[in-house]
């Protein structure tokens, strides 16, 4: 391996703290150190490994100085996905050409399924305009990017039944092929080691790849299935688009931002977020986790 350091954003977060806790826990005295990228380095999480302990970083999506001077010196870095925002393109463009000015060879980034221009799930369009901007970035510097397209996460699902244990919205009968947490963060992390390995991660540069649960179920499936493991009752409402938005009116969320909850379930009903893919057994050599195991990995927690 390089003795540069592998680089991590989001390491407070659900994906990026699994992440930075596996490479910590992989990482030995000949590896490269751990470097986490924070907003707030007192919410930094204290990984010390063989290496040494995690080099915390403050560098905010959207300071370009800042990120730049946080990856001197790194070579292979995994970017998460920003918070939602409207500005979030435009923050992922700015943690991208930094990485490409500081000279980092391999960017991992966590997009979603079916990212395009036309995505029914609006939120998918921006991933989309992060990928291309990515590919952008290789063309000007040579720097090697992997996009790992997580589906909708299946740890997400029960947060999505209401306190009347109505799982509601206009997704009709269609599909989700949710994802394990656990599952992207093992996948993601096979693809760092290996691009910060004596390959260099040739074999992912310039791949996505899509990372799905291993069914596609139905929200009434969904909402069954959560009642049976976890014992809290649970039913699937469908709604019409008028229901939809009229039901999530009372959050007082921008527009925007309810259109981005609102199209998760019309993209199921479009058969957008249905895909089963081989892709997390591929990379992490395990069969990508079942919703009922991520549930009750959730309740022996």
């Amino acid at each position: 391996m390089t003795d540069a350091p592998i680089a991590v954003t989001g390491s407070t977060g659900a994906v990026g703290g699994r992440v930075a806790r596996l490479l910590a826990a992989r990482l030995g005295g000949g590896d490269p150190p751990l470097r986490l990228l924070v907003r707030d380095a007192s919410r930094a999480p204290a990984l010390p490994c063989a290496a040494g302990p995690a080099d915390v970083r403050v560098a905010p999506y959207d300071d370009g100085d800042a990120a730049r001077r946080a990856l001197a010196g790194v070579e292979v870095l995994f970017m998460v996905s920003g918070s939602e925002s409207l500005d979030r393109v435009s923050q992922h463009r700015t943690v991208i050409d930094a990485a490409a000015d500081a000279g980092v060879r391999h960017l991992v980034y966590t997009s979603f399924l079916g990212a395009a221009p036309d995505a029914v799930f609006t939120l998918a369009r921006d991933h989309h305009a992060t990928e291309a901007h990515l590919a952008a970035a290789q063309e000007r510097t040579g720097m090697a990017w992997t996009a790992l397209r997580d589906g909708l996460y299946a740890d997400f699902l029960p947060a999505m039944v209401g306190e009347d244990g109505v799982l509601r919205g206009p997704a009709g009968d269609g599909r989700v092929a949710a994802v394990a947490q656990d599952d992207v963060a093992d996948a993601a992390t096979a693809v760092l080691l290996a691009a910060a390995g004596p390959g260099g991660g040739a074999e992912h540069a310039g791949r996505t790849y899509d990372l799905t649960g291993p069914q596609a179920l139905t929200l009434h499936e969904v909402a069954e299935t959560i009642t049976r493991v976890t014992g809290r009752p649970a039913r699937y409402e469908p709604e019409t688009l008028e229901e939809a938005f009229a039901s999530r009116a009372v959050y007082g969320a921008p527009r925007w931002q309810v259109e981005a909850w609102v199209s998760t379930y019309t993209a199921m009903a479009a058969g957008q977020l249905d895909a089963v893919s081989p892709a997390v057994e591929e990379l992490t050599g395990h069969p990508a986790r079942t919703l009922e195991q991520v549930l009750t990995a959730g309740r022996a927690r």
